[in-house]
């Protein structure tokens, strides 16, 4: 199936490594051009050297996504760069696992300011284009219990919420905007893998409450979203997808 990517331009915010550096890589296999940031620049350098070795344009640039005029300005000279937006997708995120004042502004800070900022820089380009697509990553912590009482489940299940109502209003002009649900998803630069290794006894109980015994790669998670953000996939607004193994038990109506 085309997907009809070719040639399309993506910004990534947090795609230096794990699930946004797995992204990057799908979206370039199918020719999308792709301008992507992170924390750390000898990272963000070598994901745009693969995705250049690709065929594709790509371009990188260390950010501080907490920094409330730097970041919006890189997503606004990102897409001057490319030549346009077609795909924002921001996969920034902090979890600080307590509640506690200082870990509810941590994630505020840290995931939610980063990724409205970044959608409001991104929509002028955005809504110029004839397939514009924003995805926003939320977790199966925002939807079932997890972990007890965090900001960070409260404010993953606000990114569902924020997401709807972006799609709603934006629809009329042909820009969608539609949330991904991830359960645990393994990379071996990702934060389960720090997980399995050193907090063995935690890491195989999440596992024993995914029904098919596994967590997912982050290669089955970039294609579903590479789909999902892309021009084959033009009627879908305003969704959640869980994509998760079966960890979540709720009837998904």
């Amino acid at each position: 199936m085309d997907l009809e990517l070719k040639g399309r331009k993506a910004i990534l915010a947090g795609a230096n490594a794990s699930i946004g550096r797995r992204v990057a890589n799908i979206l370039a296999q199918e020719g999308c051009d792709i301008a992507l940031c992170g924390r750390t620049e000898s990272k963000v350098d070598a994901v745009t050297q693969e995705l250049s070795a690709l065929g594709v344009k790509a371009i990188g640039e260390a950010v501080d996504v907490t920094d409330a005029e730097a970041f919006p300005a890189w997503v606004a000279s990102a897409a001057d760069q490319l030549g346009g937006c077609d795909i924002f997708i921001s996969f920034v995120s902090v979890n600080p696992g307590v509640d506690t004042a200082e870990a509810w502004t941590t994630v505020l800070n840290g995931d939610i300011l980063p990724l409205v900022r970044g959608i409001q820089a991104a929509l002028p380009a955005l809504e110029r284009s004839d397939a514009g697509s924003i995805v926003t990553i939320s977790s199966t912590g925002a939807v079932e219990e997890f972990m007890g009482p965090q900001p960070y489940n409260a404010l993953k299940a606000a990114i569902m919420n924020y997401s709807a109502a972006l799609a709603q209003k934006y629809a009329p002009q042909g820009l969608r905007v539609n949330t991904v649900t991830p359960g645990p998803i393994y990379t071996d630069d990702g934060p389960w893998a720090y997980i399995k290794k050193n907090m063995t006894e935690f890491h195989d109980s999440i596992l024993q409450q995914i029904p098919m015994g596994r967590m997912g790669s982050g290669e089955e998670l970039a294609k579903a979203i590479a789909f999902i953000a892309s021009p084959a996939c033009r009627y879908m607004t305003g969704a959640n997808v869980v994509i998760d193994g079966g960890m979540t038990k709720r009837v998904q109506f």
